[in-house]
């Protein structure tokens, strides 16, 4: 029988080979690497049928997210349960050493191309690590027909898509219809709606080594997602929302998700309540304070404050950042 949680939950990371990955995650993550292979993604929470996130410690240890909101929807969700089937976000971290896939994903406009049971894909990225050669390509120079994103190549995608290099720290918003890439040494952590619905216009001619072909192109389909007024894509400038020893600054607000940077060397609440909280930790170390109970936060550690918690609150040990990431209720 199921116990409800009563505490904040950890999950096991699911990491995933890409050819385009490397082996920086082993920085972030205390569970190690597979012993070879470019290691690209590593699933923080995820409630997918395919790659489902287990309970890393605790009474619950070894249920699944999806089996502990089958049990308890208001438990973890709170008010976002008459919405929800399954938990809303996708958490990844990525460590894109070569370069992603030119990709677009679709909008809730185009449920055609939409699969049975996916939802439209909106994502988030917060920069944790760039090099000097490192690229984020976001959005669309302006004039760019249909034609010439059909014929994109080598030779052409400077001339059609925006790039620059990025920094540690930004934060970028690609909404579904937005063409992007990233790579050349970024390793970025990925908050995403509960989609995998990816279609590639272009793959840089990769040949994964793993089957000795090309990756397979949607052309066609990405095609039709594309919002052609896209425009540039940059940066986002954070808002600052309290400054001081907690220094709050939001990094994204979208109708899917809403991200928060938490730099402090005091004390603070976390979590909302009635709603489900994740916590991030992109920097330092820490504890949150559960009803008296301490769960410990180092770099790269995650953590699901269900709804029934509420509020909780971080200590952290000198100065510490953390990623605060809700689903808005309205």
């Amino acid at each position: 029988m199921i116990q409800p949680p009563t505490t904040p939950l950890r999950f096991d990371p699911i990491y995933q080979y890409r050819l385009w990955g490397g082996r920086h995650l082993a920085d972030l993550l205390a569970v190690p690497l597979p012993a070879e292979g470019p290691i690209g993604e590593a699933w923080l929470l995820s409630d997918r049928d395919d790659n489902p996130s287990h309970v890393s410690e605790g009474p619950l240890k070894g249920r699944t997210l999806a089996e502990l909101i089958d049990a308890f929807p208001e438990a973890i969700l709170g008010n976002l349960a008459p919405r929800f089937r399954r938990f809303p976000l996708l958490l990844k971290y990525l460590d894109v050493s070569a370069m992603l896939s030119v990709q677009v994903h679709p909008p809730a406009d185009q449920a055609d191309l939409i699969p049975a049971g996916e939802t439209a894909k909106t994502e988030g990225w917060v920069v944790l690590s760039a090099e000097p050669h490192s690229r984020i390509y976001a959005g669309l120079k302006p004039g760019v027909s249909l034609a010439a994103l059909r014929a994109l190549s080598q030779a052409t995608v400077d001339d059609l898509l925006p790039s620059f290099t990025p920094s540690r720290g930004q934060s970028f918003l690609i909404e579904a219809g937005d063409v992007h890439s990233l790579g050349n040494g970024v390793v970025v952590l990925e908050v995403q709606q509960n989609s995998d619905v990816t279609f590639r216009l272009y793959d840089w001619d990769n040949v994964d080594p793993t089957t000795g072909h090309h990756r397979p192109l949607q052309i066609d389909k990405a095609l039709q997602c594309v919002d052609l007024a896209q425009g540039v894509i940059g940066p986002l400038a954070p808002q600052i929302e309290s400054s001081g020893s907690v220094r709050r600054e939001r990094l994204l607000d979208s109708p899917h998700f809403r991200l928060c940077r938490i730099t402090a060397s005091t004390p603070y609440a976390v979590g909302t309540a009635a709603t489900p909280t994740v916590l991030v930790c992109i920097e330092g170390t820490g504890n949150v304070d559960n009803e008296g109970q301490d769960f410990p936060m180092r770099k790269g550690a995650v953590m699901l404050l269900p709804a029934a918690i509420g509020l909780c609150r971080f200590r952290p040990d000198n100065e510490a950042t953390l990623i605060e990431i809700v689903v808005p209720s309205t």
